[in-house]
């Protein structure tokens, strides 16, 4: 492997591991803060991606798609935490998984009465549908780095709400003792609702701005939704700073080992969270 093709698998690495912090932070934030299991999280992702199609369509503007379709994945992830998670912070894992993974089939019945089950694709924008030259023959999308771009400005977003704001030193404290937190006065159930929205969001934002590489087709949450926990269990659960580390590490692994390992790329990210759980059975940080 020449230094271009090393540049260009590194960036690829980068990009996907930063693709897969935005998903993971948001499952790690509602496991970690609201203590439930949330295996329709993937969903979310898909749910994006469609939005990104339909809305883009419809508006005639990618960006103008992006902006909408997290304002609405915002409204829905409230929507959802009133009506149904609200009821089951106080409940088993099992009933959590049993409602999550119901969910999982009705949005992808929602997904097929709405948009049908063909495969859809969402226009690159002109302005980022360009490349920069790496070498005379070699060069890399523009759109990839704006991608990266994205992850890297809400993962700054997301260390400056929850360590530098008011509201996060209530999410923190309600993560730490709900009981004592709730004592003081502090509406609880209202930061779990603002936190089960920013997970809802990051994970729709990530399928809007991967849709127009990925393309958008049924059941694509499933893949990214193994990939999340993988995330999550080696970085720790409830850690952000896990959540980026490990996204990081996986998308590494993952991208040079089919590069270099093709034959058993798909057994190393599960040797690596197996390696991980050996040193630190806990993740590589504690919430």
């Amino acid at each position: 492997m020449d230094f271009a093709n090393f540049l260009i698998q590194t960036l690829n690495s980068v990009q996907y591991g930063l693709l897969l912090f935005m998903l993971a932070a948001g499952l790690t934030l509602i496991f970690g803060i609201m203590g439930v299991v949330n295996l329709a999280h993937g969903s979310f992702y898909m749910l994006g991606a469609y939005l990104a199609f339909a809305l883009s369509t419809q508006l005639g503007s990618f960006t103008l798609a992006i902006v909408v379709g997290t304002a609405l994945s915002v409204v829905f992830g409230l929507i959802l935490e009133r009506l149904l998670f609200r009821h089951f912070y106080h409940r088993d894992h099992l009933d959590q998984v049993l409602l999550t993974f119901g969910l999982i089939y009705i949005f992808e019945e929602a997904r097929s009465l709405l948009w049908g089950d063909d495969v859809h694709g969402v226009a690159i924008p002109p302005l980022l549908n360009g490349s920069i030259a790496l070498t005379e023959n070699q060069s890399y999308p523009v759109y990839r780095l704006f991608m990266m771009g994205v992850c890297v400005l809400l993962a700054i977003g997301l260390y400056l709400l929850i360590n530098k704001t008011r509201l996060g030193m209530k999410i923190r404290a309600g993560a730490f003792n709900r009981d004592m937190t709730e004592s003081l006065g502090i509406n609880i159930k209202l930061i779990h609702a603002v936190v089960f929205a920013i997970g809802v969001a990051l994970a729709t934002v990530a399928g809007m701005i991967a849709s127009p590489i990925s393309s958008v087709y049924p059941n694509m949450g499933s893949s990214v939704l193994i990939m999340c926990f993988v995330v999550v269990v080696i970085g720790g659960i409830g850690s952000v700073r896990g959540a980026l580390i490990a996204a990081l590490l996986v998308g590494f692994v993952d991208t040079f080992g089919k590069v270099l390992l093709p034959q058993v790329a798909g057994m190393l990210v599960y040797m690596l969270m197996a390696a991980v759980l050996l040193w630190k059975p806990e993740g590589l940080f504690k919430q």
